[in-house]
């Protein structure tokens, strides 16, 4: 007897996309980020396959109402570095959501993505925004709960 131990491989034709939106208001940073870095990756999906976009779009709203736990406001620091001499620069959390809110949740999720071309495509099809109003409405996104 012989068995068949072939798996199901997606193609990129065959995905069908949604579009999910996820209410940042008083949700915890990390579970908003993982959730919508798992639905950006396609993890959700049965038709998973680790080669081919078969992620969706994730719309994130009210990012400056987002929460954190601990002492993380404080003491949680955002690094980056120009190249040049004395080019590093620290920026804590807590300046960081009075500034610029959505790239808070932008830098969480995107650092739960791969690197590379896969990579640099499903995070293009993620959306932050720090209100409530957003332009994605025909696209018909479906409410996603944390």
């Amino acid at each position: 007897m012989k068995l068949n131990n072939t798996s199901y491989i997606a193609k990129a034709i065959d995905v069908k996309q949604q579009c999910y939106i996820i209410d940042a208001k008083d949700k915890i940073l990390g579970k908003v980020a993982t959730k919508a870095a798992s639905i950006l990756r396609g993890k959700h999906k049965p038709t998973f396959t680790y080669h081919v976009d078969t992620g969706d779009m994730v719309v994130i709203i009210n990012a400056e109402k987002i929460r954190v736990t601990g002492k993380k406001l404080d003491q949680k620091t955002y690094q980056r570095y120009s190249g040049y001499p004395s080019g590093q620069r620290e920026v804590k959390l807590k300046n960081m959501l009075e500034k610029v809110p959505t790239k808070v949740l932008e830098l969480a999720v995107n650092r739960m993505i791969q690197k590379g071309p896969l990579g640099n495509k499903i995070r293009t099809k993620l959306k932050v925004y720090a209100g409530e109003a957003h332009p994605h409405q025909a696209q018909k996104p479906i409410a996603l709960e944390i």
